[in-house]
């Protein structure tokens, strides 16, 4: 029998379900997972069924409930230490930069929000170039570009060889920047498909598009004039 929960959403379209499915899987956590389609007529009342916080990703772990992406990875990384790195700098670098995702870069997530489909991504592609949102490309360019000079020898992600935390918590973003087509300088554009060749982003990419149809809604496949 399972250990726990996960209640997910919509993961075409879930850019927080994504970060929190991540963690949980990269520690290896048994768990049943529960995906919540979202902007449904139950949605919020079966996500309040099981989630304190009223959002999704929720994890409900051997007694314990978290509900809040950043609070599951690092639950998580208690479990599975590996998943920061292990160097004192650049485990503090990781953890300030996983925070600054969580908290911020708002112009971007509202203008240019996360859905994988094909279809949508062949409309958008170009599209939603507003200020706040290249503000924010532009701060995350330069933030991977310090991360990875500074602790990314030897491997694809923002700390080396191995996929951590701070990757999960940017995965999201690299979807963003796949389906909007912003302007990336190479090496972003090289990260962006590192993240995505990761065997877990394939998963997901492939459970999305076996998602019902009914879960496809203008309010996330409308693409703005």
């Amino acid at each position: 029998m399972a250990d726990g929960t996960l209640w997910i959403g919509t993961k075409m379209t879930s850019s927080w379900s994504l970060r929190g499915w991540l963690a949980v899987r990269l520690a290896g956590l048994d768990v049943e997972e529960v995906v919540i389609g979202l902007d449904q007529p139950d949605t919020a009342a079966r996500i309040r069924a099981v989630s304190p916080g009223g959002t999704v990703p929720c994890l409900e772990h051997k007694g314990a409930r978290i509900w809040e992406s950043i609070a599951i990875a690092e639950y998580c990384a208690e479990l599975a230490p590996g998943l920061w790195p292990a160097e004192r700098r650049a485990r503090a670098h990781a953890r300030a930069i996983a925070a600054e995702m969580h908290a911020g870069f708002r112009g971007l997530r509202s203008a240019m929000w996360m859905n994988i489909d094909p279809g949508f991504a062949a409309r958008a592609a170009g599209r939603q170039r507003t200020p706040e949102a290249l503000a924010d490309i532009a701060r995350i360019e330069a933030l991977w570009r310090d991360t990875r000079a500074r602790f990314g020898e030897g491997g694809p992600y923002l700390f080396g060889a191995a996929f951590t935390l701070a990757d999960a918590m940017y995965a999201p973003v690299t979807t963003r920047f796949t389906t909007w087509r912003p302007e990336l300088a190479a090496e972003s554009w090289a990260y962006v498909e590192a993240v995505q060749a990761h065997p877990l982003m394939r998963r997901w990419f492939a459970e999305a598009a076996r998602e019902p149809e009914a879960w496809r809604t203008p309010k996330y496949f409308t693409v703005p004039a």
